[in-house]
């Protein structure tokens, strides 16, 4: 980790896409959507955890395939298609909280943005920190 805060990547991926069916865990070039965006996290060695917030088995198989964690299954109730991320955000971090791990700060990343690169969330950070400071 490069930075001198704690900071977590917590990745959204709920099962019930209506306009692309599956879109999370759907191959683009051999690998599943959400692969990308993990390994990007983890090569970034920006985040202490990478972290996926899914109501699927499914896709919290192919997450901890590709090096991420899926501590605990997010309730249906914050993974319907109105649902807002306040909601399983709130829902990842009290849980998270409550077995002690904490963070400075997170980043929201959608699996939905598989051409983000380790280098886009490096230059993202010192962005943020630069502001920060």
């Amino acid at each position: 980790m490069t930075s001198e805060l704690d900071v977590v990547a917590l990745i959204p991926a709920r099962a019930g896409s209506k306009r692309v069916v599956n879109k999370n865990i759907r191959l683009l070039a051999g690998h599943p959507l959400i692969a990308y965006t993990i390994v990007s996290a983890l090569e970034s060695g920006l985040f202490e955890s990478v972290i996926v917030s899914t109501d699927s088995a499914k896709i919290a198989s192919i997450a901890r395939d590709y090096g991420a964690e899926v501590p605990f299954p997010r309730p249906a109730e914050f993974a319907a298609d109105q649902s807002p991320d306040i909601e399983w955000l709130g829902h990842a971090l009290q849980r998270l909280s409550a077995e002690g791990r904490t963070w400075d700060c997170f980043a929201l990343l959608r699996p939905t943005s598989p051409f983000r690169t380790s280098a886009t969330l490096q230059r993202a950070w010192a962005e943020f920190a630069a502001e920060a400071n």
